[in-house]
């Protein structure tokens, strides 16, 4: 039996499920997270310095190198674990040390990435993160610890996927310049499941800080929108003005128009890109499966309190921009009719001007036909008047026969005009 044919990308698109598999941790551990990203045009970056980059790392600890066109990479350097992922607008590495520090967050923690690498680094720091990863005591010394580690003010404690475990941060960024995470993991919990808690946690910040990203946008927007929202506002004032003249207000539409669709599609990916990451910021947060530990927030209500109002805003002026844009194109069809609406008067005023020409034109024309009747009668009688002037031998003088033969000259001549004319018409 001859097999089928599979398609071209049956396989590629297949082991895309499977790509960025979990990290396998087991408590104690010390994590350190790292997000890169190119501070402009980062999506159209050349991804062969983040290739390049990651190699800088192996090649100290003499690892194997990943595939040229990889978008992720794990494996062992040293005594630490490394995995690297590859996203649309950054990169990440995330480093696991068996064991703990006795110091908590201790910043030598972080030296699994030297110094002198991360000054070569292809992009800037977006976001990294310390995660104390500890075997879970009873709920005092779990209070205690969270009271030493964390600003109690803004501290998000909670138990996820059925009390496997316990999570906790305060989302501020600590004197060594990192976020500071905390697990307590429930005996018998696996490692592949401490990875995943391990994963989103990471995850959490990381979209969090991209996603917060879109709000700074908004930010620098803000003042310059409100101007372009005044200035049309001024516009459509001045378009109910009689004395205004259209000519004088479509420069002025056109500039504030122009800015609006500029600033619109500068934006566009942004505010497309801050709600996907959104979405998945509440996604992660929602598969913990996250129960109340002592009357702390949760990390869904921190983000609720202060994450979501940013995010709002950020909508928010989306749709502020998209309004602004919508209101400038019925500025400009407004201006547009009231332009026709003046050349159609226009039109009106000259069509109604050519008509009084015509009948002046008409009126010169029936006085030109009677001149030219006077004029040509005048040399008809005098060429009839000499055809005739045998007959004064007969007693008639000329002055009669010239009377006699004015009229009917007059007559005839004038109907031959008019029959002329009519031909014409």
């Amino acid at each position: 039996m001859t097999p089928i044919e599979d398609h071209p990308l049956r396989y590629a698109l297949a082991n895309e499920l499977h790509a960025r598999p979990f990290p396998v941790a087991q408590a104690p551990c010390t994590v350190v997270f790292l997000a890169i990203k190119k501070p402009v045009d980062a999506v159209a970056r050349d991804r062969s310095k983040d290739m390049a980059h990651l190699i800088a790392l192996l090649d100290r600890h003499g690892a194997q190198h990943p595939q040229p066109d990889a978008t992720h990479y794990s494996g062992q350097i040293g005594r630490h674990w490394l995995k690297w992922e590859h996203h649309t607008e950054f990169v990440t590495y995330t480093a696991i040390t068996q064991n703990v520090s006795e110091r908590a967050f201790n910043p030598a923690d972080f030296e699994v990435f030297p110094p002198d690498w991360l000054a070569a680094s292809p992009g800037l720091r977006v976001t990294s993160i310390m995660l104390r990863v500890v075997p879970r005591p009873d709920d005092d010394a779990v209070q205690a610890a969270l009271n030493d580690w964390f600003e109690p003010e803004s501290l998000a404690v909670s138990r996820v996927l059925d009390d496997s475990a316990i999570c906790a941060s305060d989302f501020r960024i600590d004197p060594a310049g990192h976020m500071r995470f905390a697990l307590f993991v429930s005996e018998g919990t696996g490692r592949r499941r401490t990875g995943r808690i391990i994963q989103r946690l990471c995850e959490i910040e990381t979209y969090k800080a991209m996603s917060m990203l879109g709000f700074a946008r908004v930010k620098a927007l803000m003042p310059r929108i409100g101007e372009l929202d005044r200035q049309l506002t001024d516009l459509m004032g001045e378009m109910t003005k009689d004395t205004t003249h259209p000519d004088d207000l479509l420069p002025q539409l056109l500039a504030t128009s122009t800015e609006l669709e500029t600033l619109s599609a500068r934006s566009a990916f942004r505010f497309a890109a801050t709600a996907a990451y959104e979405a998945i910021v509440h996604q992660r947060i929602e598969v913990l499966r996250e129960v109340r530990f002592r009357g702390r927030q949760t990390f869904a209500e921190f983000m609720m309190r202060r994450y979501d109002p940013a995010m709002r805003t950020v909508k928010a002026t989306e749709r502020r921009l998209q309004a602004l844009s919508d209101r400038a194109i019925r500025a400009g069809d407004l201006l547009r009719t009231r332009v026709d609406v003046e050349r159609s008067a226009q039109n009106q005023a000259l069509l109604e001007s050519m008509d009084r020409r015509s009948d002046l034109a008409l009126r010169l024309q029936h006085t030109v036909e009677g001149l030219s009747v006077v004029a040509i009668s005048y040399y008809a009688v005098s060429l009839v008047s000499y055809l005739l002037y045998p007959l004064t031998r007969a007693g008639i003088s000329k002055g009669m026969l010239t009377a006699a033969v004015t009229l009917p000259v007059v007559l005839a001549v004038w109907a031959a005009i008019r029959r002329i004319r009519r031909k014409l018409e």
